[in-house]
């Protein structure tokens, strides 16, 4: 049997994807060879994914330091299990994705550079989830952003073109609250490894330029990710996008700006921990979550537009991620590492669907959908188990993310944790309403223009719903296996020193 390094497995996920995007890019006028590099790159990547998780869940972490430099001075790429698992999640969405834009991205699109920019988004969001130095995040994240608003403005519609501007705008200025955040970061401990930064901000007592520091990485992390009161740019530019875009950036994206805020705020400033050198941080992101939570929901039962309805429930589904954070307890962290899981698979899922049943009815307004309970049964059928999962219907995978939540919030014993519980679950019944409303709208109701009957659905689109609508049902009905690699990944994300304090 061939084995292959740790250390190669722990930067495959960004140079064969990267590596991917040069040869599409060397391949543009020839597309079907420039869509079958792109397609043989995600599978790539999904194998170098798995591999890599079998490897850190047997053997730990596994660590390359890159230009001869130790650390904590050289670039460092980390593969813990966090990191590991969340890279095979986001292959199994590239791996839909690129299944869907067989049918969806068509010859104009390919030549505007989908396949490159799609490769290249795909590099830097593994490239987020295993690096391991705080500025290289930064890094990454911004190569994202390149990579997104290219991908927003394949067509340069004048639409995509304003959702692009919307998104820009916000990125950069969470970027630069990032960066401020960073240096103040890096002028207090001489260092910027999140690990050795985890070691000299242990014990630190609390300080102006620490707290400085946390909140402006906050600031920048709420912006991407999203949340109240700085979501608006998130609606607005989601449905703007081509569909296969669309899923891949809510599946993606804002779950990499929570992962980020995870990260940092448990690893390297201990927040979870009673010597924390920040105080405040649980009140400010139970308000964020909560805050989030009620006025997304609100927003998406008002919403016509299959697309801007699921936009919204992107940003109530990361403020599940954050009321788990605020909790700061290895109930909560462990709920949260699940949760992402779930999330990011069918939300990336129910945009794909919503394009498929655009595909059928010709648009995106619910109010002139209708029959395909009747005409396209098979698809009903799967799009209806990611439709309940994002409602914590079970056995699917979204009743026992919401179970761990609501849970570990009861559990933290205080009227805090209390309140979020009540608002997760009064959140969970309205999400179930939306979704009924969406469910009732393009697939029970009898159709608008009588004598219309729905177009056909391409079968990659509806092979490509289905794989990640069968990957939620799977972890809801073996929910043991991912629970309790959650629990490890939470125990190896939290320092030992405070892991000791924490219920």
């Amino acid at each position: 049997m061939i084995t292959v390094p740790a250390g190669i497995l722990a930067v495959a996920p960004v140079l064969i994807p990267l590596g991917g995007a040069a040869l599409t890019v060397l391949a543009r006028r020839r597309q079907p060879l420039q869509r079958g590099i792109m397609e043989v790159a995600v599978v790539a990547q999904l194998v170098a994914s798995v591999l890599l998780l079998v490897t850190v869940a047997s053997g730990g972490v596994a660590v390359v330091t890159l230009g001869g430099w130790g650390s904590p001075f050289g670039i460092s790429f980390v593969a813990d299990r966090l990191g590991a698992l969340l890279c095979v999640t986001a292959s199994v969405i590239a791996v839909a994705v690129a299944l869907f834009a067989r049918a969806d991205i068509r010859r104009r699109r390919r030549k505007a550079g989908f396949d490159a920019l799609f490769l290249a988004m795909l590099a830097a969001v593994n490239g987020a989830f295993l690096t391991g130095d705080i500025f290289n995040l930064y890094v990454w994240f911004e190569l994202m952003l390149v990579c997104a608003v290219g991908l927003i403005t394949l067509d340069r519609r004048r639409a995509q073109l304003d959702g692009a501007f919307r998104y820009t705008s916000m990125s950069m200025m969470g970027a630069t609250f990032m960066l401020i955040g960073i240096g103040l970061l890096y002028g207090e401990a001489g260092t910027l490894d999140m690990a050795h930064l985890s070691q000299v901000m242990s014990g630190r007592p609390p300080s102006i330029a620490l707290s400085a520091s946390a909140f402006l990485l906050l600031s920048g992390f709420v912006l991407k990710a999203g949340l109240f009161p700085l979501f608006f740019w998130l609606p607005a530019s989601y449905h703007t996008a081509p569909i296969s875009v669309a899923a891949a950036l809510a599946g993606l994206l804002t779950k990499v700006a929570f992962y980020a805020c995870l990260r940092v705020f448990v690893l390297v400033f201990g927040v979870a921990g009673t010597m924390s050198p920040v105080n405040g941080m649980a009140p400010a992101l139970a308000i964020l979550a909560a805050g989030t939570m009620v006025v997304a929901v609100f927003a998406a039962i008002a919403q016509t537009d299959v697309r801007r309805l699921l936009a919204f429930h992107v940003m109530c589904q990361v403020a599940y991620l954050v009321l788990a954070l605020a909790l700061l307890s290895m109930l909560g962290i462990a709920a949260a590492v699940f949760y992402m899981v779930h999330t990011m698979l069918v939300q990336a899922g129910l945009f794909l669907g919503a394009g498929a049943i655009a595909r059928a009815n010709r648009g995106y307004d619910m109010r002139r959908a209708g029959g395909l309970m009747s005409d396209r049964p098979l698809f009903a059928g799967v799009f209806a188990l990611l439709a309940f999962s994002i409602s914590g219907i079970p056995p699917l995978s979204g009743f026992w993310s919401k179970f761990l939540v609501i849970d570990a919030a009861f559990r933290h014993g205080s009227t805090t944790g209390a309140v979020l519980a009540v608002i997760a679950i009064v959140v969970s019944f309205l999400t179930l309403y939306s979704m009924s409303k969406l469910w009732t709208q393009a697939f029970w109701k009898t159709p608008v223009r009588k004598g219309h009957a729905a177009k056909p659905i391409p079968a990659t689109m509806v092979w490509s719903v289905a794989i990640l609508a069968v990957s939620s049902l799977a972890i809801g009905l073996v929910p043991d296996a991912l629970l309790s690699y959650s629990r490890e990944a939470a125990v190896q994300l939290v320092p030992a020193a405070v892991a000791e304090s924490l219920p």
